[in-house]
């Protein structure tokens, strides 16, 4: 009996030893198990590798907090649970907070702390809710400031298509939550700034129509406006070509062909089409094609721009004069089927979760067979689109005639591709141009990428006519709507140039699981009663089958004696 008492001692003591040294060596190493489907818990390799190389601590205020609804909690629980991992990734270099903008002492210091969100760039968002029956207005703030070191930034966490429902638009915010997160951290931290040759010299977009993208871009990038014809763009990471309007010469050509060959990268917006405003609006402009002397390299690199102007249903507005105001003229903005909101994404990194991007006199794209290089649609039209072919007249008459449904047959027709790969050179197996300093064609490519857009006013922002002043790029005065512009040509230019960023972090995807609502309706009762009376008659039954097994037990033991 001692001897049993003493192994028993002994095992434990083993036990416990064998626990303890498993803990000690488990500290040592760091590992987390996701159990869910879409591994929701799960941060990018690229997001890790920048918190893990953070110098200095990163400080986080988030203002989505107080009394939210059911899906506002989601989001506002979808942000903590990736700043927790974001705080054990750093090593605990990154610190969190929420605040509630409504506690305040007063409704003073509560107008006080909103305008002073405001003033850092955080803006509320005005909430609808249904209270006893009553509708009622909520002011929140889905968005947070990050400081480091001497400098913040804001993060709006509240993103999605506006085009979706309030719960996909709500579920689309959660997925961005780490992207948005964790890309104003790479804004306020990173130490080298890739370099960006935005190429002017044949009447592209000035620097004023350009102004609010590249103040978006030099948070991120060098960015240098360089006329090609007299420099190289040896040493840039990626060159932006922005509704160009003049031809390029044979020499300009060949250096951007040669700086492709080389692994640069380059985003094309370019206008197949002339179009001019003003000719429009005296009565109409015979449309016709740009000579700029790129389409050849395009379609060596497996890509041609249609001469032909896309119509949508899902359109934008044009300022018209619809008659006379007293002696003033009566301008309104009225539809115009040349100007598409597009909706209809690939998804993918660029343009997952954006909302729609607004653009003008769009082209269609076609893809030539090249080998060593994938081509991807990222956008095209709506469901309801079709094609006049040019040159003809684009005349804003056609606003006097109603809109025929059964005219727009086509949909789903590609305005804009990403290209990835090997390409072969437009000069192979050709002579350089005279001029050119290096005359070594090199003929075939390093694995790169391009995109080319079918339209040139996308990186484009509108200029306020009241003052001269360039508005946010995206924002459409006569909506008074902002699209996506911004945000496609930025992510763009992310995937371009960073390779295995941390815009691999916006390919996460939550499913969304909504209850059936009317299935809720019908069963209520059912499962109301469920799970208030099979509780009970589980524990009834337990005790009833624990009686008899003790009764018949000790039965047996008295039968034995």
């Amino acid at each position: 009996m001692q001897t049993k008492k003493w192994e028993d001692i002994l095992q434990f003591i083993a036990l416990f030893l064998f626990i303890v040294l498993l803990n000690i060596y488990a500290s040592r190493y760091f590992f987390r198990l996701d159990l869910t489907e879409e591994k929701r818990f799960t941060i990018s390799t690229p997001t890790k590798k920048l918190l893990s190389e953070l110098d200095d601590q990163v400080f986080v205020e988030v203002y989505l907090d107080g009394e939210l609804n059911a899906g506002f909690k989601r989001l506002q629980n979808s942000i903590r649970e990736n700043l927790d991992e974001f705080v054990i990734y750093s090593n605990n270099k990154i610190q969190y907070k929420f605040v509630n903008p409504d506690q305040a002492s007063s409704e003073q210091d509560r107008r006080a702390f909103y305008q002073q969100l405001m003033g850092k760039g955080i803006q509320p968002t005005n909430l609808f809710e249904t209270v006893n029956g009553k509708k009622v207005e909520k002011i929140i703030f889905p968005s947070a400031l990050i400081s480091y070191k001497s400098k913040e930034t804001p993060v709006l966490l509240l993103k999605g298509n506006t085009a979706a429902t309030p719960m996909e638009q709500l579920n689309q915010s959660i997925e961005n939550v780490e992207y948005e997160l964790i890309n104003a951290i790479k804004k306020l931290t990173i130490k080298q700034k890739p370099s960006i040759a935005i190429i002017e010299g044949h009447d592209e977009l000035r620097p004023i129509d350009m102004a609010d993208l590249t103040t978006s871009l030099d948070e991120f990038y060098v960015v240098d406006r360089l006329n090609l014809a007299e420099n190289n763009l040896d040493g840039y990471d990626a060159v932006m070509i922005a509704q160009p309007k003049k031809r390029f010469s044979e020499l300009e050509k060949y250096k951007l062909d040669q700086y492709i060959m080389k692994g640069g990268k380059a985003l094309f917006f370019i206008d197949a089409i002339q179009m001019n405003l003003d000719s429009i609006s005296k009565g109409g402009a015979y449309a016709f094609g740009y000579d700029l002397n790129l389409n050849d390299m395009l379609f060596k690199y497996g890509i041609r721009i249609n001469l032909n102007l896309v119509q949508d249903t899902e359109m934008g507005r044009i300022l018209v004069n619809v008659g006379q105001f007293g002696d003033k003229p009566n301008l309104r903005g009225v539809p115009w089927p040349y100007y598409v909101i597009i909706n209809r994404f690939k998804r993918m990194p660029i343009t997952k979760n954006l909302n729609g991007i607004y653009s003008r006199f769009l082209s269609t794209i076609d893809t030539i067979k090249t080998p060593n290089v994938v081509k991807t649609p990222l956008l095209l039209t709506n469901q309801y689109s079709r094609i006049r072919n040019m040159p003809n007249v684009v005349s804003l008459e056609e606003l006097k005639t109603d809109l025929k449904p059964e005219l727009f047959t086509q949909s789903h027709l590609p305005i804009c591709y990403l290209l990835e790969g090997r390409f072969t050179s437009l000069y192979k197996n050709r002579f350089a141009p005279d001029s050119a300093e290096n005359k070594t064609v090199k003929q075939e490519s390093e694995p790169t990428k391009i995109i080319v857009f079918s339209d040139g006013d996308i990186p484009r922002n509108e200029i306020d006519r009241r003052n001269g002043q360039p508005l946010p790029l995206g924002y459409d005065p006569l909506s008074q709507q902002t699209f996506s512009n911004k945000d496609f040509v930025m992510n763009a230019l992310a995937y371009l140039i960073d390779e295995k960023g941390v815009i691999d972090s916006r390919n996460k995807e939550i499913t969304l699981r909504p209850l059936d609502k009317f299935r809720i309706q019908e069963e209520k009762f059912f499962w109301q009663m469920l799970n208030l009376v099979l509780p009970i008659v589980v524990i009834i039954g337990f005790g009833i089958l624990r009686f008899w097994w003790r009764k018949k037990k000790y039965e047996v033991k008295e039968e034995v004696e």
